[in-house]
């Protein structure tokens, strides 16, 4: 069991700092990309399965609510949360246009769409990506291991370098703890 803790500890804590040591100009890119569409009064959305669906509704209670500091809400909706919206449309249609729809009924030119996924080969995230783009949203990706079909499909896109899915969604959680950090900053008044 020691070596179990060990290694994990040893691998997350290695792995947070390379891709934070990689990745610092795309995550201010994306800070500020976060905060010049809120500027603009837009809002984000933000999809993932599994594990990343509930990264996403921890990103949209970030920025709703607080994280460290008091301040006006930010709009941001996790789509992995309406199960009805979800269960409907898969059963009517199919599970790979879930996030499509809501990206369609949600979104409006400028707004930004966040997708994140270990693997980057999710189906609806794709499907979503794209009707974000025809829309004129901003798309950003939180990837891993080699990006998927998801890479090259987004604005902005951080590819964390590893294989194994927990240590990748642990550097995601870091990544958009920074960027809520970040974007946070910005309207303290």
């Amino acid at each position: 069991m020691k070596d179990i803790i060990a290694k994990n500890f040893k691998e997350s804590s290695l792995l947070i700092q390379q891709t934070g040591e990689l990745f610092t100009e795309e995550i201010i890119k994306i800070s500020l990309a976060i905060i010049d569409a809120y500027e603009r009064n837009n809002k984000i959305l933000i999809a993932g399965n599994g594990g990343s669906a509930a990264d996403s509704q921890h990103i949209s209670g970030e920025l709703v609510n607080k994280f460290y500091h008091e301040r006006k809400a930010l709009s941001a909706i996790s789509l992995s949360t309406d199960t009805s919206v979800i269960t409907s449309w898969a059963n009517d249609k199919h599970y790979d246009y879930v996030f499509e729809r809501q990206v369609e009924a949600h979104g409006k030119p400028g707004d930004i769409l966040i997708v994140i996924s270990t693997s980057g080969n999710s189906q609806n995230l794709v499907n979503a990506v794209h009707k974000a783009r025809e829309m004129k949203m901003i798309t950003i990706s939180l990837l891993g291991k080699s990006g998927g079909r998801l890479k090259g499909l987004c604005d902005y896109e951080i590819i964390v370098p590893s294989q194994d899915t927990p240590r990748i969604q642990e550097a995601h959680q870091v990544i958009y703890h920074t960027i809520c950090e970040i974007v946070e900053k910005a309207f303290l008044k």
